[in-house]
């Protein structure tokens, strides 16, 4: 049986205060423990994670958050929140025709505030996706390992989103961003019947890999591209 996703997580140098600001934008709660931080997700939403490093962030980060919007007032409501609650304008070369707000949070993971009218992004709630640097091999590999269909194909583009709908997760093809040396964002995952090393034997066989000590807040089970 497929992993489920349990969150996407983030190491931060202040992971209860990146908690408390992704609460309050998303309107949940914060489970705390020694290990970090938890904004529980739902079957259709992402959960977050916040784990303590001491790394520092080198470059822009491989994963980053959309946020959606109903309304343009909305969207510029949403932009204001964030910036009360610490976060600060990114110019990462958007032009104004876009739409996007561009934006950082308090421990400088970027994430975008998206226009209304996206139809890439109808109906995935206010948590629109989880956009990502990676090749569509990467794609495949995910699609398989959580059991989550294919909602894009193209241009070396893919997107995954669970049967149930709500969160996407996409990789945007190349050209792709060069590799850092520390990894500080990665998927958390819970195998749903069955032991870890099983599944872990059945991720390596779609092609993941171990991925050694000293990638960030911990020690990844699995990587790929």
């Amino acid at each position: 049986m497929p992993s489920r996703l349990l969150a996407v997580t983030f190491d931060a140098h202040d992971p209860a205060r990146l908690a408390r600001f992704w609460a309050a934008m998303l309107g949940r709660s914060v489970l705390e423990s020694r290990g970090g931080a938890l904004l529980p997700g739902t079957s259709t939403q992402l959960g977050l994670g916040f784990a303590p490093t001491r790394i520092p962030k080198v470059g822009p980060n491989r994963m980053h958050l959309h946020l959606t919007s109903s309304s343009d007032a909305g969207q510029q409501e949403t932009v204001a929140k964030a910036v009360e609650l610490g976060a600060r304008h990114l110019d990462v070369g958007q032009r104004p025709e876009e739409g996007h707000v561009v934006l950082a949070d308090p421990g400088g993971n970027e994430f975008c505030v998206i226009p209304p009218g996206s139809s890439f992004l109808a109906d995935c709630g206010f948590l629109g996706e989880l956009a990502c640097d990676g090749s569509r091999e990467v794609g495949l590999f995910w699609s398989a390992a959580l059991g989550w269909p294919l909602v894009w194909d193209q241009d070396e583009e893919t997107a995954i989103q669970s049967p149930e709908g709500g969160t996407k997760i996409g990789w945007g093809g190349p050209p792709m961003s060069a590799r850092v040396q520390t990894t500080t964002q990665r998927f958390d995952l819970v195998p749903t019947e069955g032991d870890p090393g099983s599944e872990a034997e059945r991720l390596f066989s779609l092609g993941a890999t171990r991925l050694g000590a000293g990638t960030g807040g911990g020690d990844p089970l699995v990587g790929l591209g």
